[in-house]
């Protein structure tokens, strides 16, 4: 008896890899429900039923700074937005320096 299984992984029109909400779940040892959460609460953008790799990264710095630092989600959220504001002034500054 063959076993089936459906692919984790599909390719956008657009050429991104993405991934099912159980793959991420899988690799951020997190479940789907704790997904679908930040789904619901915009901190992460699916596209259908499915992640991008960039998404699946956020879900893991997210539990990152919950686990390691002790962070609520609020406060998780805050840190992730507050670096990524400050790698954006950063390559404006060097954009300008050039």
């Amino acid at each position: 008896m063959s076993e089936f299984r459906l692919s984790t992984t599909v390719i956008s029109p657009e050429g991104d890899r993405l991934y099912t909400f159980e793959y991420a779940a899988l690799v951020t040892e997190t479940s789907t429900i704790v997904i679908e959460q930040y789904v619901q609460v915009g901190l992460i953008e699916p596209i259908g039923s499915m992640l991008r790799s960039r998404e699946i990264a956020r879900i893991a710095q997210i539990q990152r700074l919950r686990q390691d630092l002790g962070l609520n989600l609020v406060g998780a959220v805050m840190v992730l937005d507050m670096a990524q504001e400050i790698a954006q002034l950063r390559a404006r500054l060097k954009a300008l320096q050039s």
